[in-house]
């Protein structure tokens, strides 16, 4: 699964996602969901398949995605890859029918990752970026990351005359 959108650099790296099921402790929820883990080669199962089932916990296979890495995003995955505590970023959406939810996304990018952080309907999980993704996303983005001077754009004049009434007749 991924964004959608793709170009000739951009490169799609498969992964699956491991989630678990409590019930919940708020009297407006039912279940409490928590991404696990984001594993590389996982058995070819169907999403949401339960793997294990203990004393009210139940951890999922919760699908596959693709990590989406996009060359004019570089910038904020160096940020991300150079930070102290690399993270990726996992989005769970409410779904129709067992388990009541949806595998969205996985990203490497924290701005995209914080358009999900400001719906207050998805789960937005953040976990530690797993060593089989730092290498090839550290590869992506030293090959395709151009830094970018910074340019602050000037506002142009105000043209006071702009709003003025207009005589009929009158030109300019």
């Amino acid at each position: 699964m991924s964004d959608g959108f793709t170009t000739p650099q951009s490169v799609l790296i498969p992964v699956s996602v491991i989630a678990e099921r409590r019930p919940a402790t708020s009297p407006w929820a039912d279940w409490s969901w928590r991404v696990l883990e984001v594993v590389a080669n996982a058995p070819d199962l169907p999403p949401w398949t339960l793997l294990r089932q203990e004393e009210g916990r139940s951890l999922f296979l919760a699908g596959k995605a693709d990590v989406a890495l996009h060359p004019t995003d570089t910038a904020n995955y160096k940020q991300n890859l150079e930070s102290a505590d690399p993270r990726l970023w996992v989005v769970l959406r409410a779904a129709g029918g067992e388990p009541g939810m949806a595998l969205h996304l996985v990203t490497l990018d924290p701005g995209e990752a914080h358009l999900y952080a400001d719906v207050g309907n998805d789960i937005l999980e953040s976990l530690p970026l797993p060593a089989f993704l730092h290498g090839p996303a550290q590869a992506f983005t030293a090959t395709h990351h151009k830094e970018r001077s910074f340019h602050k754009r000037r506002r142009d004049r105000a043209d006071p005359e702009a709003l003025a009434r207009r005589v009929p007749g009158e030109e300019e």
